[in-house]
């Protein structure tokens, strides 16, 4: 089985504006409400490609029963624990010359709250995957994904971890099975420049070093590049497309990059998938969909 997990998610909601002029009563075009949040993307994703997932988390409040329902209704199977105190943030992303975001705060999570999370946790069995991703809310350490981890350390559990800092630096150790930083977030791990591809392999060797499995960095509109756990690694340019949003792009390369694992695609192909994921989301106004990412896939 896999599971997401999405400590922080939000409702956001989306305004598109002609102009958006400070301090007057705008007037929008266009506005939608979606269920957010980087693990609900990867299971959004999946379930695009027939894959089964269990999607975890908090959620409060009204905004949360509505997260909740949304994702069922689109054919998700959830498994939320309802904090007793405040609501489910809401995200506001205003479309006009230049795209502004409002985000909420996170949930305050109390101790007896994040039990609940480990009891759930404890269900996952040998086999099963894991992604571990987004940030984590303020009442929360940055350490708390790394002690999951911990927690699970026994078992033989493939987990994707897709966060930034220490939050991930701390998760190392624990030698999670795929990771996906940018070039910027690469760069603040070590805080370093990066200048050339010689460097993005320099660093992602480091990386594994430290414990990591297997590593994506993603760069982009100059594509990605890939370190495997045997060693081999690989630049992959690019697709050619129209990039319409690339909202849940990162979300939806971690989703294939699994998906092709668990599908018993090599650890190269499982990467070209990754990419044609990403890519496919990229060009499409919602995540992409199976017969989307074949398409690129089938031409890599």
């Amino acid at each position: 089985m896999i599971y997401t997990l999405t400590l922080n998610p939000a409702i956001d909601h989306i305004v598109r504006l002609d102009n958006l002029k400070i301090g007057e009563t705008n007037r929008m075009i266009e506005e939608s409400i979606n269920a957010g949040g980087k693990g609900i993307n990867v299971s959004k994703l999946l379930k695009n490609l027939d894959e089964k997932s269990i999607v975890l988390g908090y959620i409060a409040g009204f905004t949360g029963k509505e997260i909740d329902r949304m994702l069922k209704e689109e054919g998700l199977s959830t498994d939320f624990i309802c904090v007793k105190n405040g609501f489910t943030r809401i995200n506001t992303k205003i479309k006009s010359e230049k795209e502004t975001e409002i985000n909420g705060p996170g949930l305050n999570v109390d101790q007896q709250e994040i039990e609940k999370l480990f009891d759930k946790l404890d269900d996952i069995k040998d086999g099963d995957y894991l992604f571990l991703s987004g940030s984590i809310p303020s009442s929360m350490d940055n350490g708390f994904y790394a002690k999951i981890m911990e927690k699970l350390s026994d078992k033989n559990i493939n987990i994707a971890v897709d966060t930034t800092g220490e939050s991930l630096k701390k998760t190392l150790d624990y030698s999670p099975k795929i990771i996906k930083p940018n070039l910027r977030e690469l760069e603040e791990l070590f805080d370093c420049e990066i200048k050339d591809k010689i460097q993005i392999e320099e660093y992602s060797k480091k990386l594994q070093e430290m414990g990591v499995k297997n590593i994506i960095i993603s760069m982009g509109g100059d594509g990605a590049y890939f370190l495997s756990e045997d060693g081999d690694s690989m630049f992959l340019e690019a697709p050619k497309g129209k990039v319409i949003d690339t909202v849940g792009s990162g979300d939806s390369m971690l989703a294939g990059f699994m998906y092709a694992l668990k599908n018993n695609f090599s650890l190269l192909e499982a990467f070209k998938f990754s990419v044609s994921c990403g890519s496919a989301t990229a060009f499409s106004e919602t995540m992409a969909t199976k017969k989307e990412i074949y398409k690129i896939y089938k031409n890599l």
